[in-house]
C-alpha cells in the first residue's frame, strides 16, 4: 500500500472511531434524568417538588432516596431538587413527560387542576385530623386517581400528606363564613377549593408560594389556607397571628413517575421503586402525623394565637355544594365520597 493508501486508512479509521465514540455519548445522554451507566443496571434518579427542605414532603423524598440504594444494593440513587429549582410544577410535568426528570413530589392543587378526581381530597371538612386522611390514601378511589394519571404520561405511584389546612389570618380568628365575608385570602389554587372559599364570602387568590411572605406583609393578603407543616417552614406566623384549627381539608402530594423513566427499567427494578417508595411513605405519613402536634406547640412558643373552630356545622351548606358540585364531575369523587361516609 502507497503511503498516500496508508494516510487514507488511517483517517477513516479514525473517523469511524470518533463516530462510535459520539454515538455512545448520545445514547448516554438520551436517557435524560434515569441515567444508566456502563449497563451495569446502575441509576441515578432525579426528583423534585415545589417545597422547602425542612419540610415533610422533602424528608420523605431523602427516606425515599435512603431505601433505593437500600433495596437496589446501591445500584439506585436519588438527586432531589428542591424548592422549585427545576421550574415551576407544570414545568416538572413537562420534564417527567419527556423523561428528563424522573419523579415528581406534585401538589393535589396543581395536579387536581388536570384531573377531575383529585379535588377529592378537597372536599371541605372531610377529614377531623390527618391520621382519616392519611388512612383514605389506602382506598381503591385513591387508587384509582393513580391509575388515571397515566393518560398523562405519568406513573402515579402514592400520595404523602403535609398536613390538613386550617386558616391564618392577620387580624382575628373565624368561627364561620361570616367572619370571612370581604376577606383576601390566599389559597392553593384548585377548582374545588376555589368554590368552597367563594362561598364563605372571602376574595380567595390563588399565588405561587414564594409570593406568599411578602403578600401577607404588605397587605395584599388578609390571611390564607395553610397547614402547619408549611406555616412553620416557611415562617408566614411572622405576619399574621392568628391561627384557626379548621381542619376543613387535607394536603396530599401526588408522587408521580415519567412513563418514560418507569419504561426503561426491568420488571424487577419497577418493584423495587414502588418498595422504597412504599417504605418512605409509610415513614412519611408516620412522621407528618407526628409533626401536626410539635409544629403546633412551636407555633404556640413563637407566639401564634391559637383557636380551634367551635362549630364547623356553619359551614355545612358550602360543604354540601362544592361535595354535590364535584361529585357529577367524576365518579372517582363520588365514590370517594361514599367511601368517608362508611
Amino acid at each position: 500500500m502507497t503511503k498516500k493508501g496508508k494516510f487514507r486508512s488511517l483517517v477513516a479509521i479514525m473517523f469511524l472511531t470518533t463516530l462510535a465514540i459520539l454515538t455512545a455519548c448520545g445514547n448516554s445522554q438520551s436517557s435524560g434524568g434515569n441515567t444508566e451507566t456502563n449497563g451495569d443496571g446502575t441509576y441515578t434518579f432525579k426528583a423534585s417538588h415545589v417545597v422547602q427542605e425542612t419540610h415533610i414532603w422533602h424528608k420523605t423524598a431523602e427516606k425515599f432516596g435512603e431505601e433505593l440504594e437500600k433495596l437496589s444494593d446501591g445500584r439506585m440513587k436519588l438527586d432531589i431538587y428542591s424548592a422549585s429549582q427545576l421550574g415551576q410544577e407544570q414545568d416538572m410535568v413537562q420534564q417527567l413527560e419527556t423523561g428528563s426528570l424522573d419523579f415528581g413530589f406534585l401538589t393535589n392543587a396543581y395536579m387536581s387542576t388536570r384531573q377531575d378526581s383529585l379535588n377529592s381530597w378537597f372536599m371541605p371538612f372531610a377529614f377531623s385530623n390527618l391520621e382519616e386522611a392519611a388512612q383514605m390514601r389506602e382506598s381503591e378511589p385513591a387508587k384509582e386517581m393513580l391509575k388515571e394519571l397515566e393518560s398523562q404520561g405519568l406513573i402515579g405511584l402514592d400520595f404523602i400528606f403535609a398536613g390538613n389546612r386550617h386558616i391564618l389570618m392577620k387580624d382575628g380568628h373565624i368561627q364561620s363564613p361570616g367572619d370571612l365575608k370581604g376577606k383576601k385570602v390566599r389559597i392553593i389554587g384548585s377548582p374545588s377549593v376555589q368554590m368552597f372559599w367563594e362561598g364563605t364570602g372571602a376574595g380567595p387568590t390563588a399565588m405561587p408560594l414564594p409570593e406568599v411572605y411578602t403578600s401577607l406583609q404588605t397587605g395584599v393578603i388578609d390571611g390564607m389556607d395553610i397547614d402547619l407543616d408549611a406555616l412553620v417552614t416557611e415562617k408566614y406566623y411572622e405576619n399574621a397571628e392568628y391561627l384557626t384549627l379548621t381542619n376543613h381539608a387535607t394536603f396530599p402530594s401526588v408522587i408521580v413517575m415519567g412513563k418514560p423513566s418507569y419504561d426503561k427499567l426491568s420488571a424487577e427494578d419497577q418493584e423495587i421503586v414502588k418498595a422504597a417508595l412504599n417504605n418512605a411513605v409509610a415513614w412519611g405519613v408516620k412522621e407528618a402525623i407526628e409533626r401536626e402536634d410539635s409544629n403546633l406547640e412551636e407555633l404556640e412558643k413563637l407566639g401564634v394565637k391559637v383557636e380551634k373552630i367551635l362549630d364547623p356545622s356553619s359551614f355545612n351548606d358550602i360543604t354540601t355544594r362544592v361535595n354535590d358540585e364535584f361529585a357529577t364531575k367524576s365518579p372517582v369523587i363520588q365514590a370517594f365520597l361514599d367511601e368517608l361516609d362508611k
